[in-house]
């Protein structure tokens, strides 16, 4: 998988990144912060001890916070 979401469930902006990436079949693995302590400190990490999602992370280790669909598409395809 070329890029994993760091989400919860009940984030609205998880929401909409997912249901943007899903409406044109763009594949991603999807984490839940709330159930996996360790990827939420991960994700704490990145983002100046705050757990902000969504944040994604690119198979090159790059990561963005809160990025829209069309960013994340565009950087899978820089990927390849």
């Amino acid at each position: 998988m070329s890029v994993t979401l760091y989400t919860t469930t009940w984030c609205p902006f998880c929401q909409r990144l997912t249901a943007d990436l899903d409406a044109t079949e763009t594949p991603y693995e999807r984490i839940d912060v709330e159930q996996n302590p360790e990827a939420g400190e991960w994700v704490k990490s990145v983002n100046d001890g705050n757990r902000v999602v969504p944040t994604v992370k690119y198979s090159d280790g790059t990561y963005a916070t809160n990025p829209p669909a069309d960013d994340v598409r565009a950087k899978l395809e820089e990927l390849g």
